[in-house]
């Protein structure tokens, strides 16, 4: 196959979902949607409400209109650094929502405050994409589902590797069937600890409170795994999980865990989920074995593939739609209707991500 054949074959396979006939649509846009996103930010103890902060202060297709956080101090802290007026502060989400009415909100708040969010947001009509995970505990996590269906919106998820081309190449690789049939897979996600690489205060507040991020790495970065897991095996749940996890700096760490790891076992292939604040660097990696071969996909463009007993070769992965250039251009998009919703981001997929995280919990704190 030649290089622009191959190309266009992966651009085919981009988007691939539970449902393996589901694709990417653009359809026409309406000439109002040229105007910017109108987007209000729920929180901002997540420290990537600076990626939005950032983003609004340089953008033309994104307006933040509003901002909820009771914490004056870190407000104006903030606001001193990305230019926010006063006028842009609310302490809660209902006044925010009805005062400025965004068309969606961002969320960085704790995990455990992801679903009062979306019990506020869902009923007035207002999008929302959450970062990662969804909910650490499956009735949350329902719940939410509950609401989106029942209000008719989006409630989105957010994963830094949704945004990778080299993880969309590999998987539209063993979809089209040139490393498959898909045996094991590997992840491997997390960095030196959250404290190490400098998080602020009020995120590690919440990030190491296992009432308000439901454990440490084993949710932080252990719902990346379940995520690609359950996207690679089309939306199939385990037949079972298991889960072990451990404290490696207890001084650092004295009530979550900071090292865990997760096995999916599935009818056709294993899973096997490597999540950690104690790796030496900063780590994102993805390994597929079939038994035609094997890929390896690093972050963002960091791509190679293995034919059996062959050596390691480069490969350049296939740009994203223009859809997909960042998450906040996704959100404009499907707010919009201009583009299907990414599987890995639906309601659907992180509904399960968050069953197998609760299961993971309850094995660690039970012993079993």
């Amino acid at each position: 196959m030649g290089s622009r054949a191959f190309a266009l074959a992966i651009l085919a396979l981009l988007a691939p979902s539970a449902a393996r006939d589901q694709t990417l649509e653009t359809p026409m846009v309406d000439p109002e949607s040229d105007a910017p996103l109108r987007i209000a930010v729920v929180g901002l103890v997540h420290q990537h409400a600076e990626g939005l902060l950032w983003n609004a202060a340089r953008r033309d297709d994104l307006e933040l209109v509003g901002v909820v956080e009771p914490d004056r101090e870190l407000f104006s802290r903030l606001a001193s650094k990305y230019g926010l007026g006063d006028e842009l502060r609310f302490d809660d989400t209902a006044t925010m929502l009805d005062a400025v009415q965004p068309e969606a909100v961002s969320v960085m708040t704790s995990i455990a405050d992801h679903l009062p969010v979306i019990e506020v947001c869902a009923p007035r009509g207002v999008h929302a994409l959450v970062e990662k995970p969804l909910a650490f505990d499956a009735a949350a996590a329902a719940r939410m589902a509950e609401l989106a269906t029942e209000h008719g919106v989006q409630v989105l998820t957010n994963f830094e590797t949704s945004w990778y081309p080299s993880l969309r190449t590999a998987a539209a690789l063993v979809r089209d069937g040139s490393f498959a049939p898909l045996r094991r897979m590997v992840f491997r996600h997390g960095h030196r600890g959250p404290r190490e690489i400098g998080c602020y205060e009020e995120f590690l507040a919440w990030l190491c409170d296992p009432e308000q991020n439901g454990g440490g790495a084993l949710v932080d970065f252990g719902c990346y795994g379940a995520a690609l897991a359950t996207w690679l095996m089309d939306g199939e749940r385990p037949l079972s999980v298991t889960a072990t996890a451990s404290t490696l700096k207890p001084e650092i760490y004295p009530d979550v865990d900071d090292d865990a790891t997760i096995v999916l076992r599935y009818p056709t292939a294993t899973a096997v989920i490597g999540a950690s604040w104690a790796w030496t660097h900063d780590n994102k990696e993805m390994d597929l074995h079939s038994e035609t071969g094997s890929l390896h996909a690093g972050k963002w463009n960091s791509l190679a593939r293995r034919a059996p007993d062959g050596e390691l070769e480069q490969v350049t992965p296939t740009p994203l739609p223009a859809a997909w250039a960042d998450e906040w251009t996704y959100l404009r998009h499907v707010v919009r209707g201009e583009c299907e919703v990414d599987p890995l981001s639906s309601i659907d997929l992180n509904v399960i991500v968050a069953e197998i995280l609760d299961e993971a919990r309850r094995q660690v704190a039970s012993g079993r």
